[in-house]
């Protein structure tokens, strides 16, 4: 009867417990657990947007990067090409510049060889009526035959 008795007991203690157990215990741990597994899962799911905002935005700094790299290239191509073109009509000036200088010492050339001719003439002119008063031992009038010299400086 004793065995009877203490185990009729016992089962009642421990329906009281697990009673008491399932009122006061169990619920404030059922609730951290979910609480636990509420912020583990919204966790997991801030990492997996944390990774795919990382992922969108190393997209957005390549394709940046990129823009970048095609802006550069083309600021140095028309770098280059402007250099080329200064380099080209720099090249254009001094050609027309030597052209020019050319034109103006061909000029003073002519000049100069007119000159010179004309300088020629004259004396030989001179040397002419020098010569011809020797030979006549006569004084030749310049201003007389001025057109006939005229005419032999023409001639040379």
């Amino acid at each position: 009867m004793n065995i009877n008795f203490t185990l009729v007991g016992q089962a009642i203690a421990f329906a009281i417990f697990v009673i008491f157990c399932m009122k006061f215990v169990w619920p404030p741990l059922i609730g951290a657990i979910n609480e636990r597994q509420r912020k583990i899962t919204e966790g997991l799911n801030a990492a997996e947007k944390a990774k795919a905002d990382l992922a969108t935005a190393e997209q957005e700094v390549q394709n940046e990067l990129d823009l970048a790299k095609t802006k550069a290239a083309a600021l140095i191509e028309q770098a280059n090409k402007s250099a080329n073109q200064l380099v080209e009509d720099a090249k254009a000036q001094a050609q027309a510049e030597s052209e020019r200088i050319r034109q103006q010492a061909q000029a003073s050339i002519d000049q100069e060889i007119n000159q010179a001719r004309e300088s020629l003439r004259a004396q030989v002119a001179e040397l002419a009526v020098l010569g011809a008063e020797k030979i006549l031992q006569d004084k030749v009038d310049v201003q007389k035959h001025a057109s006939m010299l005229d005419q032999l400086a023409a001639k040379l």
